[in-house]
């Protein structure tokens, strides 16, 4: 391990469960507990307040055989024409609640300003991949039509996710880039980008297996129960990907103290080869999912606020004269 977490983050996120070990049933009993106390009140001393700008709804969206929860972040005081944000939340297609990302939703659609969507997409291993990219693409396509009458500009679309919903986020953007509708900007939140057998053989996973945020056994698990034997892995590997050009420009964000830095790094070494216009962000105190525990980790404002900035450029460029910053 090349450094060490914070010590508070060290005490407050030892994982003290064998992922490997349990069962489909305890993963799925393991996944109510957590998502519980991720969306919990008491836990926003580790995940953040939301901004009071935003307003937070619960919203429901039908899509052909099945209903998502919606959970909808919007501006207090903002008039139409709002870019649209879809938002991904991570926890490896096992676990995983939109409330863990709040603080940062909320933000982005106080400040950018804009409609912030997050998807509660299925999860494994009930709903192995690709069921959760179906999901986030579908709710995709049907929200840029504004079913909702929230005054959403459909020229100014973009997808957000962390972690697995780094994944999601990547892969939507590689299938819209065929079917539409256009995305004109990506964030890329330490992004697991091979789900293939080789998702372990990079130098990070070695140089941060110890440090809190993503045990190799939970990523492992999540691996085994996502992609089934009938689905090749390179399909949801963004980095597995022949061609990656003609993508919009894509921000990625990584901690240099996350297992799965080298995702990220490596995704945009490819996006650039390509073509695509993209740039890694690596903030060097940070571990897997820093974004959602502000609390824990300082390095989640710096990131927050470089997000912020990337999205206003991208999605309302009229409106950011330069030296334009976050308040």
């Amino acid at each position: 391990m090349t450094a060490k977490a914070p010590l508070r983050a060290r005490i407050v996120l030892r994982d003290k469960v064998d992922w490997e070990a349990l069962t489909d049933e305890q993963v799925i009993a393991a996944r109510a507990k957590v998502n519980r106390l991720r969306a919990s009140r008491a836990v926003r001393i580790i995940t953040g307040l939301p901004d009071r700008g935003a307003r937070i709804e619960e919203r429901t969206i039908d899509l052909p055989g099945r209903r998502l929860r919606l959970r909808v972040h919007r501006p207090k005081d903002a008039g139409p024409g709002l870019p649209l944000i879809l938002s991904l939340h991570g926890g490896g297609f096992i676990v995983g609640t939109p409330a863990q990302n709040d603080w940062l939703n909320s933000r982005l659609a106080a400040r950018c300003p804009a409609v912030v969507v997050s998807v509660e997409y299925r999860l494994a291993p009930e709903h192995p991949l690709p069921a959760p990219l179906d999901d986030a693409y579908d709710a995709l396509a049907a929200l840029v039509d504004d079913p909702f009458g929230w005054g959403i500009d459909p020229a100014a679309v973009a997808v957000l996710g962390e972690s697995s919903g780094g994944t999601l986020a990547a892969l939507v953007a590689l299938r819209a880039r065929k079917n539409g509708p256009p995305l004109h900007a990506q964030v890329l939140c330490y992004p697991s980008t091979d789900w293939t057998d080789t998702m372990a053989d990079y130098p990070s996973v070695a140089a941060n297996s110890g440090n809190p945020g993503l045990s190799v056994s939970e990523w492992r698990t999540a691996r085994r129960l996502s992609v089934p034997p009938t689905l090749d892995p390179r399909t949801v590997s963004p980095v597995k990907f022949d061609d990656l050009a003609d993508l919009p420009p894509a921000l990625v964000v990584t901690g240099a103290l996350d297992p799965g830095d080298d995702h990220g790094r490596r995704y945009v070494e490819r996006l650039r080869a390509d073509g695509t216009d993209a740039r890694v962000a690596c903030y060097p105190g940070a571990i897997h999912g820093f974004l959602s525990m502000p609390g824990l980790i300082p390095d989640a404002r710096p990131a927050r606020r470089e997000i912020l900035a990337f999205l206003r450029h991208r999605l309302r460029p009229a409106s950011n004269p330069p030296g334009t910053r976050e308040r």
